[in-house]
């Protein structure tokens, strides 16, 4: 018989209410602090759907209005879908969107919602040095307070990351990191701290496979085939908890992306489907980092 790496949950390991399965729905709120040429910007935002790239610094302002879209009307609609389905979200925020759109703030708090730390600007952190880093979090942090009254605990990079990120976030009090895709469980990262001590961190495994910037990637998924995925991953997943050992589920989501009409259906109908089961814990990622943390030993640092 062939030999299998241990299931990354510890036995007996359970979600609240005991869930098997815990659901994390992630909307990205990234629209008006994308790279623009009026505030200061090199270059614009890459033309997402309008299917064309400048080669000159020039400003697009269709692509500016096709971001502004997701504030519009994407984020309504998200929220109604959410609301309708009395489901907790996590929401990775670009300080400056919200600075920009204070509804959306308000809106988010007034639900219980989780805001989580993705940036002031939607900007690259991986060729900042420490210095400029720490600054840009620290941005991110104040911000996100300001408009949402409170600080955020988690944070989202675009994309890229520095080797002292981690150190940056332990170092500002945040509780946990979710640039990860590497398992369907968090664990404990062992981050080395400036005095050359080691300190862990909690990893919440994101996931990009069943995020709905598949939409626009080529080859692009129509909302038949994500909505499939989706609901896929979350039976393999849930089935797999009930077998195995507990599980954890991202969904990813974009207000200008899913938040389309021609879109916004297959959200309505997965959440529908997990509805259908109530032995799954929706949760903010906040509230999984919390009970993964006080449930699993530090002991276990990777």
């Amino acid at each position: 018989m062939s030999s299998l790496p241990p299931d990354p949950a510890p036995e007996g390991f359970a979600w609240p209410g005991g869930a098997r399965l815990a659901l994390s729905i992630v909307v990205n709120v990234e629209e008006g602090a994308e790279r623009r040429i009026d505030e200061g910007d090199g270059r614009p935002e890459p033309v997402d759907e309008l299917g064309a790239v400048p080669g000159k610094p020039i400003r697009v302002h269709g692509n500016e209005s096709n971001y502004q879209y997701g504030i519009n009307r994407g984020a309504p609609r998200v929220i109604r879908l959410l609301d309708a389905a009395g489901m907790a979200a996590t929401w990775t925020v670009c300080g400056q969107a919200l600075e920009k759109a204070p509804w959306l703030a308000q809106a988010i708090t007034a639900r219980g919602d989780e805001p989580c730390n993705h940036g002031h600007k939607w900007a690259f952190t991986a060729f900042m040095d420490e210095a400029a880093e720490r600054s840009f979090i620290e941005k991110g942090t104040r911000s996100i307070e300001a408009t949402c009254g409170r600080r955020p605990s988690g944070w989202l990079s675009r994309y890229l990351h520095t080797d002292l990120t981690r150190r940056i976030l332990l170092e500002q009090g945040y509780a946990y990191h979710m640039d990860d895709y590497s398992d369907d469980f968090p664990y404990w990262a062992s981050v080395e701290m400036s005095d050359a001590s080691r300190r862990p961190m909690v990893i919440l495994p994101y996931a990009i496979d069943s995020n709905d910037m598949k939409f626009w990637l080529s080859a692009s998924f129509t909302p038949e085939m994500w909505l499939d995925y989706a609901r896929r991953s979350f039976d393999w997943l849930r089935a797999e908890s009930l077998r195995e050992g507990a599980r954890m589920m991202s969904l990813g989501l974009h207000l200008r992306i899913i938040g389309r009409p021609g879109r916004i259906g297959a959200l309505e109908a997965f959440l529908r489907h997990v509805k259908d089961h109530p032995d799954v814990w929706v949760a903010r990622r906040e509230d999984i980092a919390a009970h993964f943390a006080a449930h699993v030993g530090q002991e276990t640092a990777r």
